[in-house]
């Protein structure tokens, strides 16, 4: 690689070098899995979806894997996986923005060899791939083996140091220079203090600046620099050897089958070949992995979105030792850094089905959201950014992980929930921090007004004038209507003493605006503040503890009749998608939770419409409502997940008004869709039941089948009326007065109250004059207007007499005739026509030749049949004639048949495998049909292939699916001729 390579380019090289090596191409795992005991957490490492290979579990099988990108063999294996470190052990996510390597996510390359190859091999291919493909300067590459120290477990791997010591040499360099020792803390992989173990390799390289390659003094100092914390020296790939079984008593005894797992940090590389231009430039080198291409698309659209430039800056440690953005344009970077990180983890997270949430890895991953859009706020983002940032990640890696683009309208829609909820307390909640700021400082401090400080009576008193007294006595004054951020940081830095927020500050922080601990911390480290972290986390075990006690109240149903409220649900939602609610009580049924609140904006399905979806928010905990239903009078509003606000909590109901719209715009179309039936039809085309969704509308009516020119008159009316945009309106009438009028259509055997609600299409609002006129309880746009385009997609047959048309509205109509225009445009390039027009034209041409072609063909196919014939007639034996035509269709071989009956007099059974399957031919002339019939000799040998067949006793055909059977059909087909 001459010219500096893309991402793109250096991971399909690492695939692509293992592909040579016989290795199966796997997908990645999904970024969450649950553990062996049972904790739902993030995948960190590459190995985590082979660990049941690795313990015997299961066989070596990788390549009947679903998904495998490229099929080698089953005991070697290589991806590029997404990893996650955000929590537990391995936790980045404080450092993320600060330098340049830390990350939430990544990916790692790895190779695996599941008792296959082992040290030989690893450490060859390693050397072959950095040093002879990527052509690392081979100066700059140190190898670390593993050297036990005092106490540490098994021995010295000297066979890694041999082999590592074959390759220096082979190119001039010294083994005891390149080859490092390291302890158990460095070289000895251990997947937990029992079970598989073993020594493992590092490559090093040294990144200090100078020529590319080093003399022998600049390579011994690199060496010392090998397994330090110098950044200029880093770890790029370890292979770890896993050889031994670490046993209970502390012993390690070798594993009956040794296997090689490797794993190498993909941006890191990409730092590398890209910050030092393919290795040309180690003097002015950038190593960042946020200055590579993996990045770069993201920070241009964040450029785009935010008018600020990103440029490379990176803080530095204050006197407390906490890295902190002091310049504008340092807090930019870090903003720009942590926001495009941010953005893949979560994008990766919900595209694999785990969303943010309020408990475990959900929680983690609602916490790195709400950093991202705290940094927004560097960047000046008032409004929901982050979601924008999708379309260009899911562009740019969507090859390689394809979940990114099937899910991308997913993911958009989770995080703009997300960013928004969190946008109502964020700005609330840093004016609350800085008003606890400024409690501690006069609390703790001595600041105080100057109408509390200056108490004697003849002193002028100046009330905006806000006095600090420091320690030594000195006061230093400041106006109180100044910016007060920049006032509390000058009087916190003059106090020279340690302010700390509360523990009751932090938690009210977290709980009434929904900022994560490690965002207060986050905010007081930037402040030159501290947090009781330790109080924090007693009143969160507190709180717990009270929801635990809380869970235990809520009611456990089997059923929705055993529900305890039995007052009916206020609904408002014709009027008002969203309303301050209280919640009356929580429900847990099989696997879901559900609330009952006094007063409702979600319709709960009924009358074929589906229930409302939406989200409750107390505070900036949001909990997303998946469906709405009702019992009797009292709807049911199921949750995702199974966490809910407490009882008597008041919350914010909001309904998804995108979906609600496109729901209302299907069902006001499926009542002009049933005027319209009327019309073409006639008026005994009666309603048998429907179902409206976001997606669709089906329509079920008892008829005949529509004829094509009554389909097509209904869908022109359908969009006639729409175009007419003519008021929606609805009204309560007594239900006597509604059955007296025969313009208002009820559906038969429905049950219906008192007063009954008419929904009317066109005349004068709510006037019953209009030409659709039906009871009706569900929701629906105000115009037919709004509804847009209307396409009917089918019509068939359900039960005897009922009739069924599936239809759409709105955007899914319009995306609909998009994707057919797009089609008849995919088409029309692949004929080479002049567009969809000229399309017809060109497919009349190309059935027209391709008539000609199977003429052609036919005839071609029935003389190279008749040719065929004669060889067989030379080859019969006792009138028969049984061969395997071998990789043949069923047509070639019938033309066989049909080209011997004219010419020989006795019995052929022919066999054709083309396709993958069995094609079985019989043929008996009139005088050999005592002794044999056709249809029997394929009924006797059909079975055997796997199939069947039969026919009359002069000819017969059947089939099978076990090619490798095929000789033993026709040697039973033989015994019966014979």
């Amino acid at each position: 690689m001459s010219a500096v390579p893309t991402a793109a380019q250096i991971r399909q090289s690492f695939l692509d070098f293992f592909k040579e090596k016989q290795h199966t191409i796997v997908p990645s795992d999904n970024v969450g899995y649950t553990s062996r005991d049972g904790a739902r957490i993030f995948t960190n490492a590459g190995m985590n979806q082979f660990v049941p290979i690795f313990l015997g579990e299961r066989s070596a099988d990788v390549d009947t894997w679903p998904g495998v990108l490229h099929k080698g063999l089953p005991t070697r294996a290589a991806d590029t996986q997404k990893c996650i470190r955000a929590g537990g052990k391995h936790n980045d996510l404080e450092d993320v923005g600060l330098d340049t390597y830390h990350h939430t996510l990544f990916e790692m390359l790895g190779n695996w060899s599941f008792g296959d190859y082992f040290k030989k091999e690893a450490i060859s291919w390693a050397w072959e791939l950095v040093i002879e493909r990527w052509k690392f300067p081979p100066t700059r590459v140190f190898a670390t083996i593993y050297q036990p120290g005092k106490g540490d477990p098994a021995e010295r791997d000297q066979e890694a140091w041999d082999i590592w010591a074959e390759k220096f040499r082979s190119i001039g360099l010294d083994p005891d220079i390149h080859i490092v020792n390291g302890n158990k803390k460095d070289n000895f992989w251990m997947m937990s203090d029992t079970g598989p173990c073993g020594p493992c390799t590092e490559i090093h390289i040294d990144l200090t600046p100078g020529a590319p390659n080093l003399d022998e003094d600049r390579q011994r100092a690199g060496a010392k620099l090998v397994n330090g914390s110098d950044a200029s020296c880093i770890e790029i790939w370890n292979n770890v050897f896993i050889q031994y079984n670490a046993n209970p008593d502390g012993s390690f005894v070798p594993l009956p089958a040794q296997h090689v797992d490797t794993g190498m940090g993909f941006e890191r590389v990409c730092s590398i070949i890209q910050g030092t231009k393919n290795f040309t430039d180690f003097e002015t080198a950038k190593i960042s992995n946020y200055d590579t291409d993996v990045f770069k698309p993201i920070f241009d659209e964040l450029t785009k979105l935010s008018g600020k430039t990103y440029a490379s800056t990176l803080p530095k440690a204050n006197e407390q030792g906490h890295v902190v953005p002091v310049t504008e344009q340092e807090k930019i970077d870090v903003a720009f850094r942590v926001i495009a990180d941010h953005l893949r983890t979560l994008s990766f997270a919900i595209a694999d089905g785990i969303q943010p949430g309020n408990s475990d890895r959900n929680y983690t991953l609602r916490r790195i959201l709400r950093r991202a859009v705290k940094y927004g706020r560097t960047l000046e983002f008032k409004e929901p950014f982050f979601f924008k940032l999708v379309d260009v990640l899911a562009a740019q890696m969507g090859d390689v992980f394809p979940e990114l683009r099937t899910k991308k309208e997913q993911i958009k829609s989770v995080l703009k929930l997300e960013e928004e909820a969190f946008n109502r307390t964020l700005d609330r909640g840093i004016q609350k921090f800085e008003d606890f700021w400024s409690e501690c400082i006069f609390k703790g401090a001595g600041v105080k007004t100057a109408a509390d400080y200056y108490t004697g009576p003849d002193q002028e008193v100046t009330p905006n004038i806000l006095v600090a007294l420091l320690p030594n006595g000195e006061k230093v004054e400041f106006l109180h209507d100044s910016p007060r951020g920049p006032v509390l940081a000058e009087i916190t830095k003059l106090l020279k003493q340690q302010i700390q927020l509360t523990a009751e500050q932090a938690f009210q922080l977290y709980d009434t605006f929904g900022f994560p601990l490690d965002l207060t911390e986050l905010l007081a480290r930037e402040r030159g503040l501290t947090v009781d972290v330790a109080g924090f986390n007693k009143l969160m075990e507190e709180q717990k503890e009270r929801a635990r006690e809380a869970g235990k109240k809520n009611k456990q149903v089997v059923s929705v009749s055993e529900i305890e409220t039995k007052a009916p649900t206020k609904f408002i939602g014709y009027d008002a998608l969203e309303a301050d609610v209280r919640v009356l009580e929580v429900v847990e049924m099989k696997d879901k939770t559900a609330v009952v609140l006094d007063v409702s904006t979600c319709y709960a399905e009924m009358g074929g419409q589906i229930g409302d979806a939406g989200q409750l928010i107390l505070g900036a905990n949001t909990y997303p409502i998946s469906a709405t239903t009702k019992v009797g009078n009292t709807w049911l509003h199921f949750l995702e997940g199974d966490e809910a606000p407490a009882v008597d909590a008041t919350v914010k109901l909001i309904v998804d008004a995108p979906r609600r719209h496109a729901i209302e715009r299907h069902h006001t179309v499926t009542h002009i869709l049933h005027w319209a039936l009327h019309e073409v039809v006639n008026k005994d085309a009666t309603q048998k039941g429907s179902s409206v969704t976001p997606d669709k509308l089906t329509f079920d009516f008892n008829s005949a089948a529509l004829t094509a020119q009554q389909i097509s008159d209904i869908e022109r009316l359908v969009n006639e009326r729409i175009v007419a945009n003519d008021p929606v309106s609805w009204t309560e009438v007594p239900y006597v007065e509604a059955k007296a009028n025969n313009g208002i259509m009820a559906l038969f055997g429905e049950k219906y109250g008192d007063l009954v609600r008419v929904v009317q299409i066109g005349g004068q609002r709510n006037k019953l004059d209009g030409w659709s006129m039906e009871l009706c309880g569900g929701t629906h746009t105000r115009s037919t207007g709004e509804i847009g385009l209307f396409r009917l997609v089918s019509e068939s047959a359900v039960a005897s007499g009922v009739r069924r048309i599936e239809a759409i509205a709105g955007l899914e109509a319009y995306n609909a005739a998009r994707s057919d225009a797009e089609l008849l445009k995919l088409l029309a390039g692949k004929v080479s026509a002049q567009g969809a027009a000229d399309l017809e034209k060109k497919l009349d041409q190309i059935l027209t030749q391709q008539k000609e072609l199977e003429k052609a063909l036919k005839a071609a196919q029935q003389r190279e049949a008749s040719v065929k014939a004669k060889d067989l007639i030379a080859t019969a034996a006792n009138n028969t004639i049984i061969v395997n035509l071998g990789d043949v269709d069923a047509d070639y071989a019938v033309g066989v048949a049909e080209a011997l009956k004219g010419t020989f007099n006795g019995i052929v059974v022919l066999a054709a495998t083309g396709g993958g399957s069995v094609a079985l031919i019989a043929s008996v002339a009139k005088e050999h049909q005592g002794k044999v019939q056709a249809g029997k000799i394929i009924q006797s040998i059909a079975p055997i292939v796997g199939g069947k067949g039969g026919g009359k006793p002069d000819f017969a055909r059947g089939g099978g699916k076990d090619v490798a059977k095929v000789d033993a059909a026709l040697a039973d087909a033989r015994k019966l001729c014979s």
